[in-house]
């Protein structure tokens, strides 16, 4: 890799050892004792070998030991939902639909007090965080003013995130906790105008649809032309269960699939990301393909609310832009290495199924989490890997820390990513500054 123009006074940072990341070209590249500088705009400057890269003095250099310390990318959540952190790890008895009705909405109408809305939101930034989290893309609730509070959240703690207030007038279960079309348009436009004005540097508003059966067609359209107007990220929800796709069908029959409501709305575009899509057809990937669209794959949402197996071959094969997410609480788990362990796991299912499937490596799965979540969330121009000119979104990762779930029996052994949990993440920087260990505040 090359430097970047820079002069050597902008350089803020050296960090020496080991970096494992993915590029477009190559699934995984491990950078054996090298010198990565990070500029006073916390972009990657340069990653070479030899010291002449940074002649000027005053810059830091991080030692560490090679054998057993790497640095990787920050991992990228492309769907989970912050309101939905509290009861995490629990209410997993019942499928998507009742499950919702039962567990979710209830739980979701409480964030109109703002003050439950900051405990959680403060635990779930921190927890993500802690996890390797160093990008994701939240849905809140249909409160404005909690939403926004997310997004200060996030912009406090130095997380890149992505933020939608969640947008549904369509509830006939839990009728306290739905909007009119109306109250949708105007908050959404609200919560919009408000989070730009922000300005905040890592933290910026999507437009989030529910999904299609908590949206009237109207709602669709006028979110659709907002996003549009405005040039925003897209999330929502597609193709969960056979139960939610055929529902999609009786309540709009005029069109030709699930992905054609959100397509014919305006709401399927470059810088949209679905979660699940575990039944899309393949005319509903050749459609997503056309239009740019991601996928965000949810294993463990998908096995604990038995929705069904995404198949991730598939959706690669379709040349369609995938990316994991914890989607809690459906999924149990915040971490984005339970992410890549489900990921791995469905996969094998699938091979148990047919022997012949041609099973997901840990190398790509090390990708989807990386690179493949910042392509999905159309934010690989500033993270995702080492590349020069990127944001510097990175874990150093400690695989002989103590009391650390790894035991290193071989000397020389590589990075064991796949076995590590949050005990082994160092220390987490986001553009270049370092947002773990927190900073506690007296």
């Amino acid at each position: 890799m090359t430097s970047s123009n820079k002069s050597a006074v902008d350089i803020a940072h050296v960090y020496r050892g080991t970096f494992v990341h993915s590029t477009d070209h190559t699934v995984v590249e491990i950078l054996e004792d090298r010198l990565l500088g990070v500029d006073t705009e916390g972009k990657v400057y340069s990653i070479c070998m030899e010291w002449s890269a940074y002649p000027c003095e005053g810059h830091r250099l991080v030692h560490f030991v090679v054998c057993s310390e790497f640095f990787m990318p920050g991992m990228v959540d492309t769907h989970i939902h912050a309101s939905q952190y509290s009861y995490a790890g629990t209410a997993l008895d019942l499928p998507l639909l009742q499950w919702l009705n039962t567990y979710t909405f209830p739980v979701e109408a409480c964030y109109k007090d703002l003050a439950f809305a900051r405990n959680v939101y403060t635990h779930v930034v921190k927890r993500t965080l802690r996890n390797g989290t160093t990008t994701a893309c939240y849905f809140a609730t249909i409160h404005t003013d909690a939403s926004l509070l997310l997004g200060q959240i996030a912009n406090d703690f130095g997380q890149r995130a992505l933020v939608g207030k969640v947008c549904m007038d369509t509830n006939n279960f839990v009728p306290h906790y739905r909007e009119t079309p109306d109250e949708s348009h105007d908050e959404t436009n609200r919560f919009i105008s408000e989070m730009l004005k922000k300005k905040y540097p890592l933290v910026m508003p999507v437009v989030t649809p529910r999904f299609a059966l908590s949206c009237s067609a109207a709602l669709l359209g006028h979110l659709g032309e907002i996003a549009k107007n405005n040039h925003l990220h897209i999330q929502s929800h597609i193709s969960e269960t056979k139960e939610e796709v055929k529902l999609v069908k009786e309540l709009f029959p005029d069109y030709d699939s699930y992905t054609d409501v959100y397509h014919k709305h305006n709401l399927l575009t470059d810088k949209t990301v679905m979660a699940h899509g575990c039944h899309l057809t393949d005319e509903e990937l050749k459609l997503f393909r056309e239009k740019g669209a991601s996928v965000a794959h949810c294993p463990n949402s998908n096995i604990s609310l038995c929705s069904g197996m995404l198949d991730a071959r598939r959706v690669l094969n379709h040349k369609v832009k995938l990316g994991l997410g914890t989607d809690v609480a459906g999924g149990y788990s915040p971490s984005m290495l339970d992410a890549v362990r489900r990921t791995l796991d469905t996969s094998k299912a699938l091979t148990i199924q047919d022997p012949q499937y041609q099973t997901l490596t840990f190398e790509e799965v090390f990708r989807l989490a990386t690179l493949g979540g910042s392509q999905a969330l159309s934010l690989d121009e500033h993270t995702g890997n080492f590349q020069v000119g990127k944001d510097f979104d990175a874990l150093r990762v400690n695989t002989a820390i103590a009391g650390g779930p790894i035991d290193l029996i071989n000397h020389g052994e590589g990075p064991k990513v796949g076995t590590r949990d949050d005990r082994n993440i160092a220390e987490v920087y986001v553009a270049g500054k370092r947002v773990v260990p927190f900073v506690e505040t007296t």
